[in-house]
Parts: C-alpha cells; sequence; structure tokens
C-alpha cells in the first residue's frame, strides 16, 4: 500500500528535486502535483514517501523517470474539434497576411495537437511558410513526438476529431500505416522543430504569431500561471493570438488586461497593440 503524501513530504520533495537536479515544482498546482507522486510511486513500486526521498537523492536514473512520469500530458490529435474549427474561421485568415508565420506550441507533450496544427495549416495553404516551434519539459514526450509516431488503434478517434473539425481530406493521406503505428508524413513535419523549454525558469526565445499552450495551465498555481502568461505577451507580437485549454482562462490573472477575447468558448485570445 502507498504511503499517503502530507504537506510537509510535499514540500520536501519539491526541495529534493530543486536543489539536486534544478527543475522547481515550487508552483506547480499542489495537489494535482500530490497525485502525480502518488501515481509515480505505485508504477514504480515505492511504498514510502522516505523510499522516495532516498532514491531521488541517491538514483538519478529514478529522477528521470519520475520527471517523466509526472510530467506526461494527456492529448490527442484534433481534441475539441471546435477548436480547430475557431481557428480555421478566426485565426488563419490574419496569420494569412504575414510572409513568414512564426508559432509556438508549449507544452506539447507527444505531439499529437502540434500534427493537428500543421494538417490545419496544410490545408489552409500556409504550411509551407510557418515555423512551429514544439516544446516541452519532458525529453521523452519530444522524443516520440520527433519520430513522429502515433499508435493505431487510437486514429480511429483521431479520424472522427478531424472530420469533426471541418477537415477538408482524407484523413489517412496524412500518415503511413506501419504494423501497430502510424507514421505522420515527413512533409507535415518538415517545419516543425521540437526542443526542450521550461516555462517555469526559462525566457523569451522568439517572437511569435500565435501561441497554443492548452491543457497545461491546470497545473499551474496562480502565480505560476501570471508568469507563465507574461512570457506569452512578451513572445507575441502585437495583435498576435494566444489559445489555452477549454477548461483554462486569463479571467484571474492581472495580465488579462493585455488581451482581447476572440472567441470566449474556445478560449483563444489576442494581445492587444
Amino acid at each position: 500500500m502507498v504511503e499517503e503524501i502530507n504537506s510537509v513530504d510535499l514540500s520536501d520533495l519539491v526541495k529534493i528535486i530543486q536543489q539536486q537536479y534544478g527543475y522547481d515544482f515550487t508552483d506547480y498546482a499542489h495537489a494535482s502535483l500530490k497525485r502525480r507522486f502518488l501515481r509515480f510511486m505505485g508504477h514504480a513500486g515505492i511504498n514510502s514517501v522516505f523510499d522516495l526521498k532516498h532514491q531521488l537523492l541517491n538514483e538519478p536514473d529514478q529522477f528521470l523517470k519520475m520527471v517523466e512520469f509526472i510530467t506526461v500530458n494527456v492529448t490527442e490529435m484534433f481534441r475539441d474539434p471546435q477548436f480547430y474549427i475557431a481557428l480555421r474561421e478566426m485565426v488563419l485568415p490574419r496569420l494569412a497576411s504575414y510572409p513568414i508565420i512564426k508559432i509556438w506550441h508549449a507544452g506539447c507533450a507527444s505531439g499529437e495537437e502540434v500534427f493537428s496544427m500543421a494538417i490545419l495549416l496544410h490545408e489552409a495553404g500556409l504550411l509551407d511558410r510557418c515555423r512551429i516551434y514544439a516544446t516541452d519539459l519532458n525529453a521523452a514526450n519530444l522524443q516520440k513526438a520527433d519520430s513522429g509516431i502515433i499508435a493505431l488503434r487510437d486514429m480511429k478517434d483521431y479520424t472522427y476529431n478531424y472530420i469533426r473539425a471541418g477537415g477538408l481530406h482524407d484523413f489517412s493521406n496524412y500518415y503511413t500505416a506501419r504494423y501497430d503505428n502510424v507514421i505522420i508524413h515527413p512533409a507535415l513535419r518538415r517545419n516543425i522543430i521540437f526542443f526542450q523549454h521550461n516555462l517555469v525558469t526559462d525566457q523569451v526565445f522568439n517572437e511569435f504569431q500565435f501561441i497554443c499552450c492548452r491543457n497545461v495551465f491546470i497545473y499551474f498555481n496562480k502565480k505560476l500561471q501570471e508568469r507563465v502568461v507574461n512570457l506569452f505577451h512578451e513572445s507575441l507580437t502585437s495583435l498576435g493570438y494566444l489559445a489555452l485549454g477549454i477548461k483554462e482562462s486569463l479571467q484571474y490573472t492581472d495580465e488579462q488586461k493585455k488581451f482581447e477575447v476572440v472567441s470566449s468558448m474556445n478560449k483563444i485570445f489576442r494581445r492587444k497593440m
């Protein structure tokens, strides 16, 4: 039976991770972080918090496994199809006015939503002049995303999402099936750059017309949300777009006054001048 984690234990774990390895989880939502630690302990067969602390202090390989485990975000292609319809109608026509379009997909997980974006841009005739920077804290996520490999068993649901998102072609045109997996076509991945970036500690690295960061804020407390929204504001061009997850909002951040709402239902915002 896995031992419960109290607030002191959680604080100790966060300090160990920060001091030993430089990853700062201080402002992650505590309830969510605690659940992820407990799931990792169950997954790794660790029954006590003392043993977890000991392993994190003395076994760097176990730490890497732990970070990979607790920073995995659930994702899927064309998740929330109405969001992609809103992008087609409200955002892409504006992006089309730029000779070079730079997009940041922050917290890209294993790449499914990045590939969805690439398909959307391709169907709008914009992909060739786009550069998509896809970042995540989890190195294993990035390695999987860069491979372009997705489980074949998921494609039925993804095809359904694509159709509901207003897809213009046969979805199977965008991948090649191989045994139990599919590979997203290289032409769709050509302009995607995957690399590691930490929203908690890293800074602005480019200027973008569109930033997509969906279903990441739910793991942050208000202080960290403020920090990240400010980072996005500084990274956007004037009148650049920001998209959050359906259950996320700028409403309770001090930074909300710097943005106007494009679609409240789909959580799409635009930076003011």
